[in-house]
């Protein structure tokens, strides 16, 4: 894919999940990547598998997002023993569900801190060395909670939803200077926190019943949209949110994976 190979990007959060997905993603296409990760030991471990299978550079670090300086000495270890970041996908991030009457601080502080400022400080962290070079792309990690509530989840809701808002603020202030930011918008994702921590009869009942493709995401296919936008196709995409979400937030009232009330009136009718 264009604008890919002989890169270096980096990705927080890249030990597991759509973090990882998307590192091998860009490693096969054959460029290189930073892994960065509360845990460093897993990061290093997930880096030295994909220069395994993919022969490509790959490095772990140690980082806690919600650390401002740690992330710029991040930047600058990579910057210094690696290589140029060409782009970033700031894929750390948490959920802590609670009652919006009784979430308590730590909960609320936990989910911004890490989804939000985390965000901004990996976005800011590497625009600082990619600006003089007017050249890269970051992808940011929104979520279908950025286009609508969930019960629960007002921590993580208001995260998604200021993650748009950062996402679309970066487009115009950095555009002009060469870096497009965009994000994507991903449903359920089937990875062991989902299986870990959703009942098996929500996941189906719920999750893929109002999703008119009828089943979670795997991560290849979130990390599948994510290069596309790091890449040189999307060289005039810039402030966009895609959703990737098997069409979830493409209507409402739905259930039945898209075969409703409604729908079934309409086929009626044909």
């Amino acid at each position: 894919m264009d604008g890919i190979a002989g890169r270096l990007f980096l990705i927080t959060g890249g030990a597991r999940g759509i973090g990882r997905a998307t590192a091998e993603a860009i490693a096969a296409a054959g460029g290189d990547v930073a892994l960065a990760d509360m845990d460093g030991a897993a990061a290093s471990q997930t880096a030295r598998e994909i220069t395994d299978r993919f022969g490509t550079r790959a490095v772990g670090h140690a980082l806690d997002v919600r650390d401002l300086d740690a992330t710029k000495a991040v930047v600058a270890a990579i910057e210094r023993g690696t290589g140029p970041i060409a782009g970033l996908v700031p894929a750390a991030g948490i959920t802590r569900t609670q009652p919006a009457e009784t979430m308590d601080g730590a909960a609320w502080r936990d989910v911004i801190d890490i989804n939000l400022s985390g965000t901004f400080y990996s976005c800011q962290a590497a625009a600082e060395v990619m600006l003089p070079r007017q050249r890269g792309a970051i992808v940011t990690l929104a979520s279908i909670t950025s286009f609508g509530g969930q019960a629960g989840r007002a921590n993580y809701a208001a995260s998604k939803w200021a993650v748009v808002g950062l996402t679309k603020t970066l487009a115009i202030e950095w555009g002009n200077r060469g870096i497009r930011v965009n994000g994507v918008g991903p449903n359920a994702v089937d990875t062991p926190m989902l299986r870990g921590g959703v009942p098996e009869r929500f996941v189906d009942g719920v999750m893929c019943d109002r999703t008119p493709l009828g089943r979670v995401a795997q991560a290849s296919e979130i990390a599948a949209v994510i290069l596309f936008l790091l890449s040189d196709h999307a060289s005039y995409v810039n402030g966009a949110v895609i959703p990737v979400d098997g069409g979830l937030t493409a209507g409402f009232l739905t259930h039945a994976r898209g075969r409703d009330y409604a729908s079934k009136i309409l086929d009626a009718q044909q």
